[in-house]
């Protein structure tokens, strides 16, 4: 992830402050959140919880309460919610507690005492969970307003984007084949491959692209146009739209990461 300067945190805290992110598997993995980590702290002891959804403002839990604890809740509601996170590419951990105010409590399960929990933070939250959940939003917004905005596929872009290499695979039909990567945006790829490019417009088409640090992206989607490649008639390069479902946050994360790098390199901050 991109460093984030201060000034990037107040814009985030500013801008998307009330956005309310779902804690969805694909939320989870992305954000590298340590789910069994996560715990609701009140009258000095902690309760394991799930994070249902969250904003910078206010959150929304699912924990097992007793009848006790709610009484208790209901005598003091200020608690703590403790967000936890594994490290990038390290397998430990790093935690904050979040202070809140008990706004409401609702059954979810009865047989298990499970309860939906809403949160209201009083005060304004960590930089690390701004900078967390400001960057996933960012990205998601971005991937739309600017899901056509193309980076050229060369050494410099290489490194600032964390890729392995060029190298690409494209499978069609089931059929795996090499490619190279000349460009990559939000929306799609092109990608350079050997072949007779005329029965492959509107196939489907897995693209795998591996990073440096031995991770990589699983993106689909659908072969629109081919263009030759200047002075190889053995080569074609595909133009292939990714299925926006698809994509994942990771993904997105990467791209907004390097755009706002490369914009600011011009503007010569």
């Amino acid at each position: 992830m991109a460093i984030v300067t201060s000034q990037q945190i107040k814009e985030y805290y500013e801008k998307y402050g009330t956005i309310d992110v779902t804690f969805t598997k694909e939320i989870n993995d992305s954000l590298r959140l340590a789910r069994k980590q996560i715990s609701l702290k009140f009258k000095g002891s902690q309760r394991p919880c799930i994070i249902y959804s969250s904003s910078l403002v206010a959150a929304k839990v699912v924990v097992a309460l007793t009848q006790d604890h709610i009484r208790s809740l209901r005598e003091d509601n200020l608690v703590s919610l403790r967000f936890c996170f594994f490290k990038e590419d390290r397998s430990d951990i790093f935690s904050f507690f979040v202070p809140c105010r008990l706004k409401g409590v609702t059954q979810y399960d009865k047989e298990r005492n499970l309860h939906f929990a809403n949160l209201e933070f009083t005060q304004r939250p960590p930089d690390d969970l701004i900078e967390i959940l400001g960057s996933l939003l960012e990205a998601n917004i971005n991937a739309a307003r600017r899901r056509e905005e193309r980076i050229v596929i060369d050494g410099e872009s290489i490194r600032r984007l964390g890729l392995a290499a060029k190298n690409a695979i494209l499978q069609i039909d089931g059929i795996p084949r090499n490619g190279i990567l000349r460009d990559i945006s939000f929306g799609g790829v092109k990608i350079i491959i050997m072949g007779n490019p005329k029965f492959l417009i509107d196939k489907k088409a897995v693209i795998r692209m591996s990073l440096s640090n031995g991770k990589g992206f699983l993106l689909t989607g659908s072969i629109i146009r081919f263009e030759p490649v200047e002075g190889r008639k053995d080569l074609v390069a595909l133009a292939i739209r990714f299925d926006p479902d698809n994509v994942s946050f990771e993904y997105k994360i990467m791209i907004n990461d390097y755009l706002k790098h490369y914009h600011r390199s011009k503007l010569g901050r």
